[in-house]
This record gives C-alpha cells, structure tokens and sequence, in this order.
C-alpha cells in the first residue's frame, strides 16, 4: 500500500466513523506526523477526500471536514433502497456454492451474537452479510458503488444495531433475503432487499420516516415501490421549496 492510499483510508475512515467532526480542520502537518508520512501524500489524499465530498479545501485557509449529513444519510439510504434491490435479484440468479456457504455461514453466527447481545460482534457480521451480498450479484460496478454507500452510513448502523429490537428484526430480515436469494427467486429476493433498507431508513432517526409516511394524503403507503416512489416525491418538493 502507498503512503497516499495508507493517509486516504486512514482519513476517511476517521471522518466516516465520526473520529473527525464536521468543521475540524485537516492540517497537512499534523496528519503526516500523526501517520508518519510526509506532507505530499496527505494533500493527495485531501483533494481525493474532496472530490468525494467529505472535506472541503480553501485556498489560503486549509482542508476542513465537511462530514455525512442527516440530508446525505437519507439520500444514501434511498439510492440504496433502488440498488440493494436490484443486488439481490442478481445474486439470486448468478451467487454461486462457495458465497452461499458463507453467507449460511454469517447468517449461524449473527443469530448467535444476536441472541447474546455482542453488538460489536453484530455490527461485523452485518457489514459482512453485505459484502456478501455485493459479491453474490457478480457486477463489478455494482459491487463497488454498494460497497461505498455501505461505508458511507457505518456510524448510522452502527448505532441502529446497538437497539435490540433493531438488532433482532434485522437478522430475520438478512434471513429472509438469504432464503430467497437460496431459491434462486429474483423477485422475492428483490423485494425483501428493498423492504430491508426500507425498514432501516424507518429506525434511523435523522429521516423520520415515519412522520412522512403517516403525513401522505390517503392513508398508508402499502408496497415497497410506492414507499420509494412517495419518499422521492418528497425530495422533489422540498428541492423546488429551496430553489
């Protein structure tokens, strides 16, 4: 690994999961002490982060961090809600033996720890049985973009997990989808995916999905498209509200 790839993981992971908060400032100096690189790779490394949208360089001032916000953790959840459904059906059709075997294999052990409470254990396991998944679809590209949403929001579900009820709902949700997924049955596996990010944007507290939900004229919003569809109409409103 590179001297820029080692500061550019290391930075983004830290602001990622919370170590840096939005507004710190990334003095170039100081990180390349602090990891033992020179200043070279840092600053690399801070116009990648840039780019990325998770600092912001200003000319004669510095790099700050500009973080995940609540807006950034619902639109990532919503584009999530559109792919990991389209993830699943893939990888109903395309997973083969040895990524089912070990997906079984994550599922056993997060019912364990689940049962037990090991929440640091679950958060893990968590990320696995996505990673899992990612790899099951068999599209690189896909793959890739999954993967950096899933990283995007690690603090969020980190958090969601540490709930018990969370916990326990979302272990029979992966089950669900892995069953499916076994049957080699697209759409269900497709559904159940979309349905499983549905329900975490429902627990995570920055969206309040509920209250949007419970707020649409007409009662409530009975399939997995129609959530999607009436979240992204909200979006679209409050958009032309801002212009």
């Amino acid at each position: 690994m590179s001297s820029y790839e080692l500061v550019y993981q290391k930075l983004r992971e830290n602001i990622l999961n919370g170590h840096y908060k939005h507004g710190d400032e990334l003095r170039e100096t100081a990180v390349g002490k602090e990891i033992g690189v020179s200043r070279t790779p840092v600053r690399e490394a801070l116009r990648q982060l840039e780019l990325e949208g998770l600092v912001t360089i200003i000319p004669n001032r510095g790099a700050f961090v500009n973080g995940i916000s609540e807006q950034d953790v619902q639109d990532i959840y919503l584009i999530r809600a559109r792919l990991e459904g389209l993830c699943a059906r893939m990888a109903a059709e395309r997973i083969d033996e040895s990524t089912l075997e070990e997906m079984e294999e994550t599922m056993m052990l997060t019912a364990f720890h689940e049962e037990q409470g090991h929440y640091d254990q679950l958060f893990k396991l968590d990320s696995r049985f996505h990673s899992l998944l990612y790899e099951a679809c068999k599209s690189k590209i896909l793959e890739h973009e999954l993967k950096i949403f899933h990283q995007y929001v690690q603090q969020v579900r980190k958090n969601a997990l540490k709930k018990e009820a969370r916990a326990e709902q979302s272990t029979k949700e992966h089950m669900a989808v892995m069953e499916a997924i076994k049957a080699h049955n697209a759409d269900e596996a497709d559904r159940l995916a979309t349905r499983h990010i549905l329900n975490s944007i429902k627990n995570h507290h920055y969206t309040k999905i509920e209250k949007l939900l419970e707020e649409q004229p007409g009662g409530d919003v009975s399939s997995d498209e129609d959530k999607i569809s009436f979240l992204i109409s909200q979006r679209r409103t409050s958009w032309t509200k801002s212009k």
